[in-house]
């Protein structure tokens, strides 16, 4: 008889640039000062795009909206690790990946307006539609990677998800179909610390959620989702470890949402003033104006045309949006399938009677 150790398990932490927008050099991925501005530019156009948003909704102008203010630094430093034709699977918080993946802005407001047409998808770059049942997205990146490999494509696909979708079934299946058949996935979890309400001191026992890949045999990491650099770091070895045939990845992007969990929420009744405070130095914007600051790729006078060329995109994306024709009704029967089943026709029919 024997009680042993089979294998000891750790879970990796990286954050390569500090509060203070400065960072280690042994940690810093290669990238040149073209794709930092790029980082830039991306992160204050998508939470310019997010306030506008925000106060369109409140105006009625758009349903319900789902802020991601504060994870621009995981969702851009993620994008900027993929290719065009590598798949996005985002749930509905991304909005920030998917302006980073050239969604028109106007599509996002289409969207939020409840029009279906601003889920269509630029036919040179593979973005799935917004994912809103909690979890389901990762069946479905996981599913799509192995059709690729089973295709011999040297794509891999991405999945974003908050830590609340972490103790759905969909998440397990999807982490154990593709730890086992090594599915070039990569599973991110923006672990902006509550489930709606939930806290994540209360979602889970695990000290982290990036250990939660031990369990279907890949590597998990904890990354600070609020340093650009690092995401940018963890995801392209996980997405360079995937397109090789080395199977996937869980990558836990520790943020936090500087928002309500939507304009239906109010967050003060379950948050503590003073943990927003303290987020706030650590927003993801700020620190990487920081380091460029520092790198001199960034000035008052670039500062202040970016965001004035941000408002203009997003002011003309508006406009944009307010001025699209209502779509026909009749999509709503015609617009599913290629071919129309049977049961739509006869609804089809019976609207055309009625109408």
């Amino acid at each position: 008889m024997v009680r042993k150790v089979i294998e000891k398990f750790e879970v990796e932490y990286l954050q390569v640039m500090d509060e203070q927008g400065n960072v280690d050099n042994s940690l810093m991925p290669k990238i040149s000062d073209e794709q930092v501005k790029w980082m830039y530019e991306t992160m204050v156009l998508s939470r310019t795009f997010d306030d506008k948003a925000f106060n369109l909704q409140r105006q009625g102008r758009i349903g319900t909206y789902i802020q991601f203010k504060g994870q621009e630094g995981s969702q851009i430093g993620a994008m900027a690790a993929l290719e065009d034709k590598d798949w996005l699977f985002p749930m509905y918080r991304s909005g920030a990946a998917l302006i980073a993946r050239k969604t028109p802005l106007h599509q996002l407001l289409l969207y939020s307006g409840g029009d279906e047409r601003g889920l269509l998808c630029s036919k040179d770059i593979n973005n799935f539609p917004i994912a809103i049942p909690v979890g389901t997205q990762n069946l479905h990146a996981a599913g799509c990677a192995m059709a690729s490999r089973f295709k011999g494509e040297k794509t891999v696909s991405l999945v974003f998800m908050g830590d609340g979708a972490t103790s759905k079934m969909d998440f397990l299946t999807g982490m154990n179909f593709a730890g086992v058949f090594k599915a070039p996935c990569i599973f991110v979890c923006e672990n902006n610390q509550f489930a709606i309400s939930v806290s994540r001191k209360i979602q889970t026992a695990a000290e982290t959620i990036a250990q939660k890949s031990i369990a279907f045999g890949f590597k998990g990491m904890q990354v600070d989702g609020n340093d650009v650099f690092a995401m940018y770091k963890a995801v392209s070895e996980a997405v360079e470890n995937a397109r090789n045939g080395n199977g996937p990845a869980l990558i836990e992007a520790y943020t936090y949402r500087m928002c309500d969990h939507s304009t239906s929420d109010d967050a003060s009744k379950y948050r503590d003033p003073k943990e927003m405070e303290e987020w706030k130095a650590k927003d993801p914007i700020d620190r990487l104006e920081k380091y460029m600051r520092n790198k001199g790729l960034l000035d008052d006078s670039y500062r202040a045309k970016v965001a004035e060329d941000a408002k203009n995109k997003v002011e003309a994306a508006v406009e944009e949006y307010e001025k699209t024709p209502a779509p026909n009704p009749e999509d709503m029967f015609t617009y599913m399938f290629a071919e129309m089943p049977l049961q739509l026709k006869e609804q089809l029919e019976e609207y055309r009677r009625l109408k």
